[in-house]
């Protein structure tokens, strides 16, 4: 695609972002005054989620802008990051704490996860300031990718195992929406690895460096709005049925 092109697709994904982010923090305000005190806190965690995401993103937007999509200047990525090291331990609370599980087990799995989740953003990041578009193997972001891989298995594989416990307790309509919320984790999660290394396999699939930089953009916007207004409207949906003793 022609650097244009490439500019004004991210553009849209971005401004889509935004208004997602928006749009889905007054849903989320709105709707917790409806739920009961011990329904409520999964419920204000999103909003608080895509609050700290629309703020990112504004910052995102402008640099995109600023830069024409990194013709102009460098474009800051470590927006993206700050964000991630905001929201993921957040989106990972919600979700324990909408399972009710046990308060000793749900107390560790949210202290080691937030642990796992500041490690895979950090790792993550080093990686990110290495924008080499030659042979995967030779790449330090792909090394530092792996390593942030780990920590991200590690959190699905407590998140998973959340859900298998919770899974017996709850009722047919809620083992429902654990069954979609596993698929949404497994899914928009692992865009995440796929667009951190198309700029390092950009050339080797024959696509220009500018093109691994819009498939990236694109790829963690799409992400970022599955995995955080789409994510929370499972948990308030969670939430709801739970309310009403379903």
């Amino acid at each position: 695609m022609s650097p244009e092109q490439g500019y004004q697709l991210v553009y849209n994904f971005m401004s889509l972002a935004i208004a997602s982010m928006g749009a889905s923090f007054f849903f989320f305000i709105s709707a917790r005054g409806a739920l009961k005190e011990g329904n409520r806190m999964a419920v204000t965690l999103s909003a608080t989620v895509v609050l700290i995401a629309f703020y990112h993103y504004v910052r995102i937007f402008d640099s995109w802008v600023a830069t024409a999509g990194g013709s102009l200047g460098e474009f800051n990525e470590a927006y993206r990051y700050v964000d991630w090291l905001l929201t993921v331990p957040l989106l990972v609370a919600e979700l324990i704490l909408v399972l009710r599980l046990d308060k000793k087990v749900e107390s560790k799995l949210i202290q080691r996860n937030v642990v796992y989740a500041f490690l895979m953003i950090a790792t993550g990041y080093i990686g990110e300031m290495d924008n080499q578009t030659s042979v995967v193997l030779d790449s330090s972001r792909t090394i530092w990718g792996a390593i942030s891989t780990i920590f991200f298995v590690l959190i699905l594989r407590d998140l998973f195992g959340g859900i298998d416990a919770s899974f017996k307790k709850q009722s047919k309509e809620i083992q429902g929406i654990f069954k979609v919320l596993r698929v949404v984790l497994l899914a928009t999660w692992g865009v995440y690895p796929i667009a951190y290394l198309l700029p390092t396999i950009a050339g080797n699939i024959g696509l220009s460096a500018g093109d691994g930089l819009v498939l990236k953009q694109v790829g963690y916007t799409i992400a970022d709005i599955l995995a955080k207004p789409g994510y929370g409207l499972l948990i308030w949906k969670i939430a709801t049925l739970k309310n009403s003793g379903r």
